[in-house]
């Protein structure tokens, strides 16, 4: 996947802790390896917690992620809206609108 998209911050916090970013990396790559979810389900399910979570720019990711991985927007839309029971209805809004950016924004390539 296309960079171009990543924070500032984000881009900052692996120019000033390479150490730190990769041992993040790996952690990241070893729980993934041990959880048995496809790539398309796992990223729906990191979004519902990042909608969970209220944040914004790891719901923009995943929602980024979701899709390169053959999730379909409706799906993605559909998290969100699972959200308005467990979540509340102003979170799950909110998440619906930060989809509905990451899904207007003209396609990375």
């Amino acid at each position: 996947m296309d960079q171009d998209h990543l924070p500032g911050v984000y881009l900052q916090f692996l120019e000033r802790f390479p150490e730190v970013a990769e041992a993040q990396g790996a952690l990241a790559r070893t729980v993934r390896e041990a959880n048995p979810f496809d790539d398309h389900t796992d990223r729906l399910i990191k979004l519902a917690m990042a909608i969970g979570a209220e944040a914004q720019g790891a719901v923009r990711s995943n929602v980024r992620k979701a899709l390169h991985h053959g999730a379909t927007v409706d799906e993605v839309r559909a998290v969100a809206l699972a959200a308005i029971t467990t979540c509340g209805f102003p979170t799950a809004i909110a998440a619906l609108g930060w989809i509905e950016e990451v899904v207007a924004a003209p396609a990375e390539g």
